[in-house]
């Protein structure tokens, strides 16, 4: 088999390219460290409430938001952190919003599934399942009314497709033509149930059937991922309307953090063979040395630059103050 056979790729690489997937590989990275911190965080007790990880799914939030624009919108999860830090927010605030700090993005009154940074296009994560969809795609309405190119991308996960939200907003979406994209990261569990025993039917249907463009894609390879969002941004951008991707993927830990024991809805077999065949991070690692576009050296490299980001992130949470009980009620609204 040639070089070029084995290569088997959506989407070609060639000079400054190279350097774009190294990006794609220490922002995937950075999101799986941050997970680790994130579990060991509360592990130790040092922060409130629950956290639900998105490691294994690192393909998706990091290929998607690669084709954005700063400006371009996104809404999140419960399962938002990657996506948060794709779009570019900072880990050092990410960590201080999760233990409830002031220096936090919502100053520490968001915690895990409530972060957001309009600076970046982040409008917000959502506890609610599908409860970000109106929000992704009033700000497609604001964007398309005027007329400053911006796209707007609403993730959510496979539980969502039982949500009657979601077929609302995608109806209205697609009778005004409106710049957005529904990201569904089918990651196979809603919550402790494999999704084949919630949702009916063919799930690329249901967008179909409002006239929605619809594709599926490989959620574990980031460079399809990027692909198929470089393709469906352009469009949307270009008045194309809007469209529905589907990102299969899969979540390597418990629905939250204190899902530990799984034993009973998924076999320790089922998990270890996506992660030791179907790693993203593994994936595009091994294929940026067999091409050529980076050395094994490289890529220990930019590990080790990402894991000392990641723990001078988590120091500088744990020192940050807590706010003033007297802004209890600031930066509060119903």
């Amino acid at each position: 088999m040639t070089k070029k056979e084995n290569r088997n790729d959506k989407t070609p690489v060639a000079g400054g390219e190279s350097e774009r997937f190294l990006q794609m590989y220490g922002r995937m990275v950075a999101i799986r460290l941050f997970e680790e911190q994130v579990n060991d965080l509360y592990t130790r007790a040092l922060m409130p409430g629950l956290a639900h990880l998105y490691i294994g799914e690192e393909a998706i939030a990091v290929g998607i938001c690669s084709a954005l624009r700063a400006d371009d919108y996104i809404t999140s999860t419960h399962r938002g952190h990657g996506h948060c830090l794709a779009k570019g927010a900072s880990p050092d605030r990410m960590f201080a919003e999760l233990l409830g700090k002031k220096a936090g993005y919502c100053r520490g009154k968001g915690g895990s599934m409530h972060i957001a940074d309009p600076e970046t296009g982040n409008l917000g994560a959502n506890a609610i399942v599908a409860g970000s969809t109106g929000i992704a795609t009033g700000a497609a309405f604001s964007a398309k009314r005027l007329g400053n190119g911006r796209v707007s991308v609403c993730f959510f996960g496979e539980g969502a497709l039982g949500q009657g939200v979601l077929y609302e907003t995608m109806n209205l979406a697609q009778l005004w033509k409106l710049p957005v994209i529904y990201v569904c990261e089918n990651n196979t569990y809603n919550e402790y149930t494999h999704y084949s025993e919630t949702t009916a039917g063919d799930i690329l249907a249901r967008p179909k059937a409002f006239g929605i463009h619809a594709d599926s894609t490989d959620g574990q390879d980031v460079r399809a991922v990027y692909s198929a969002a470089k393709n469906v941004v352009e469009r949307a951008r270009n008045g194309g309307g809007p469209s529905f991707l589907l990102c299969n993927t899969y979540r390597y830990r418990g629905h939250h953090v204190g899902d530990v024991n799984r034993e009973y809805y998924r076999s320790k077999q089922e998990e270890q063979e996506w992660m030791s065949e179907r790693d993203p991070i593994k994936m595009l690692g091994e294929w940026l040395v067999a091409e050529n576009h980076a050395s094994a050296d490289r890529l220990e490299s930019i590990e080790a630059e990402t894991k000392s980001t990641i723990d001078e992130a988590v120091k500088f949470a744990i020192a940050a103050p807590y706010p003033d009980p007297d802004e209890v009620h600031q930066d509060v609204y119903a």
